[in-house]
């Protein structure tokens, strides 16, 4: 069964991407834990990181790289932070977001599923940032 980061890829679920290629995709967090909270995923399903081969790691760094400096530029923050975990969902994914401060790094403190009008216009403005 798909999980549901390829049913967004796929258009299956909505997404607001900010970055697409034919070995990933990148889209805002639903629950983002700041602000243009970012994750990059690659469109083959891999359970752990540590099972992804070195040159599609090294892609999907590469996008969470450009990404997070366009993120930077963005919202003016101090740092971008970048985790993977995994216990969600059972997909690879890279968790980019905008941070000013240690307590952005605690996923305890992710915020509400964000409305759609919220999560395009931290697409637009990442994009436009890319």
């Amino acid at each position: 069964m798909a999980t549901i980061f390829t049913k967004i890829m796929d258009g299956e679920i909505p997404g607001a991407f900010v970055h697409q290629d034919e070995r990933c995709a990148a889209f805002l967090d639903v629950a983002p834990m700041t602000d243009g909270h970012v994750l990059v995923v690659p469109r083959e399903e891999i359970d752990h990181w540590i099972d992804m081969p070195e040159d599609l790691t090294a892609h999907l760094m590469s996008v969470a790289q450009r990404i997070g400096a366009a993120q930077k530029a963005a919202y003016g923050c101090e740092r971008i932070g970048v985790m993977i975990q995994g216990y969600e969902v059972p997909h690879v994914h890279i968790h980019v977001w905008p941070t000013n401060a240690i307590k952005d790094f605690d996923p305890a403190n992710k915020g509400p599923m964000a409305e759609p009008e919220s999560l395009k216009a931290n697409a637009e403005k990442i994009i436009a940032a890319l």
